[in-house]
């Protein structure tokens, strides 16, 4: 084990790939934004100078390249940059890599991985703070990943390059500097396989990328409180571990969904409604969801911090329905 940062850990992965696979490539390099961990992507840099590209400012001149690449039968992977910029590569996303497998009657085969930065940064505002991963999931077609830790970045960043399938990876600018203990070796977290990140018997918590730390933050506050929450991080959502939470469900009867999106037509608004459909039985109180407001975000930092899907939301609705 060696302690790494979220942002070495996923180049450390990301590094393991191109090492052992002369196909990978990095099409984009602001694999890590702008901010003071973006020189550990020197590392790549440095040691796969010519599988490198960082072409002019075109997400969708990008995507296209990544998904030609592709299809003649590389693995590239495709750094987006701040999430809200694939709105500029949606066609070629959603479009094209989702659907040439369908279309091409199984003969294509699309091996790529898009990546991107989403969620409030401060300052980001509107145009610099989406999280399109509802948007995405309603494009059937893609593998969508949100990692919440640095040791499964660097596991599901490595199954998401030796995919076949075009598969989204959507990290947190404000994880990168997340710190635990990450296995030295390469591996991989398949994806469809939901981690409990912590166990509790009266409310279940279904949270993804940074709310899943926000959610462990509110469940030690509710545990000295006398309420013990589960939290259940899918790490993918498309596939998504159902039975994980439906497991959950059951022995709680209480959920609540954390998503730093928007709150209409969120994750959290499908993930409660799979609940709904497929496990009703098992709840005893409404299913509660915790997400933005459904407005721009703001530039300014007070108001930003209003909007945010912080530890004293997920507090508030967990003792909503925890009685």
């Amino acid at each position: 084990m060696s302690n790494m940062t979220y942002a070495e850990a996923l180049i450390d992965g990301l590094h393991g790939c191109m090492s052992e696979d002369e196909r990978v490539s990095l099409i984009g390099s602001f694999v890590l934004g702008l901010g003071p961990q973006r020189h550990l992507v020197d590392r790549l840099r440095n040691n796969f100078a010519d599988r490198i590209n960082d072409p002019p400012t075109s997400e969708a001149a990008a995507a296209a390249a990544g998904i030609g690449a592709a299809m003649a039968g590389d693995r590239p992977f495709v750094d987006i940059g701040t999430a809200s910029f694939i709105f500029e590569a949606w066609s070629q996303i959603t479009n094209e890599a989702a659907n040439a497998y369908y279309m091409s009657g199984g003969q294509i085969k699309t091996p790529v991985t898009f990546h991107m930065l989403h969620g409030l940064r401060g300052g980001g505002a509107a145009q610099h703070s989406h999280s399109p991963q509802a948007m995405l999931f309603n494009c059937p077609g893609l593998e969508i990943v949100l990692p919440a830790s640095p040791s499964d970045v660097k596991g599901l960043i490595r199954s998401a390059v030796l995919s076949d399938n075009p598969t989204v990876v959507i990290d947190h600018a404000k994880l990168l500097g997340l710190e635990e203990d990450v296995p030295k070796h390469d591996y991989e977290i398949p994806f469809g396989k939901a981690n409990v990140r912590r166990r509790g018997g009266d409310v279940t918590i279904v949270a993804t990328s940074l709310t899943v730390q926000t959610s462990l933050e509110a469940a030690e506050i509710l545990s000295q409180q006398g309420i013990e929450v589960e939290v259940i991080d899918p790490r993918t959502i498309v596939p998504l571990d159902k039975e994980a939470i439906f497991s959950s469900v059951e022995k709680t009867g209480r959920l609540v969904v954390v998503d730093e999106a928007n709150m209409s037509c969120s994750i959290a608004s499908e993930i409660g409604m799979i609940v709904a459909e497929e496990a009703f039985s098992f709840l005893k109180a409404p299913i509660v969801r915790v997400a933005r407001p459904d407005v721009p975000v703001p530039f300014s930092p007070p108001l930003e911090e209003y909007i945010a899907t912080d530890a004293d939301k997920i507090i508030a609705a967990v003792k909503k329905v925890a009685v």
